[in-house]
């Protein structure tokens, strides 16, 4: 079976070549930055843009007309798959401190696990991170800025503890978070990496992680 036929058994979405339709610009280079997630997702960052090119139906000169280099190709991905999704409303779910925050966490996971718990998110992921690239250590750097360190001054709040203005967030702080975090994102890991068996009750999953995490902080709140 081809490479774009097992994607297409394993996803559900079937890569159609590009030539041969009229398409503007714009269509057309979204196109190809979608073909190029699923591409990355199978292949890594180690596959070759003539073969992106083979797969998409196009020629390799159509595809550097749109992305000059693969490292320019690469970043695009990486802001469709990863940025996109943390520029949305999603964090300041977070933050609405009219409703109890073990909802707005089970929210929030619910939610971002949804952009996460994906076949391209989790491989692409996990090559960058084996590859050593910087947009992924960018990302997390991100993820810890607008997610983590937010979570963290929610749970002051919650213990009723000085904000982060009055004490910074300490590293074993960030810590306790990361494991929240990365365990639901290690389901994810699980599923797409190494094709093992999984809940797909994410909701209960969320839940459950999410009611250990606030009792857990709550046993040691103070203590940082």
């Amino acid at each position: 079976m081809m490479d774009s036929q097992k994607h297409a058994a394993r996803t559900g979405r079937d890569p159609r070549p590009l030539s041969g339709r009229r398409l503007n610009a714009a269509v057309r280079e979204q196109q190809i930055v979608q073909g190029a997630i699923q591409f990355f997702a199978e292949h890594g960052f180690e596959g070759r843009t003539r073969d992106l090119a083979e797969e998409l139906g196009v020629t390799q000169p159509l595809l550097y007309r749109y992305f000059p280099t693969k490292q320019s190709l690469i970043e695009r991905v990486f802001r469709e798959v990863y940025l996109k999704p943390l520029e949305s409303d999603l964090t300041s779910i977070l933050c609405d401190r009219a409703k109890p925050l073990e909802q707005r966490l089970e929210s929030f996971y619910i939610r971002y696990g949804e952009t996460i718990n994906r076949y391209e998110w989790t491989r692409i992921y996990i090559y960058a991170g084996l590859k050593g690239e910087d947009l992924n250590k960018s990302y997390t750097e991100l993820v810890e800025t607008k997610i983590l360190r937010v979570i963290c001054a929610e749970l002051r709040a919650y213990c009723g503890l000085p904000g982060p203005d009055a004490i910074p967030i300490s590293e074993l702080e960030l810590e306790h978070v990361w494991t929240l975090h990365g365990g639901l994102f290690y389901y994810s890991v699980r599923k797409h990496i190494y094709g093992a068996r999984v809940s797909e009750d994410v909701g209960a999953i969320v839940r459950r992680t999410v009611a250990v995490m606030l009792e857990g902080t709550k046993a040691v709140a103070g203590k940082r």
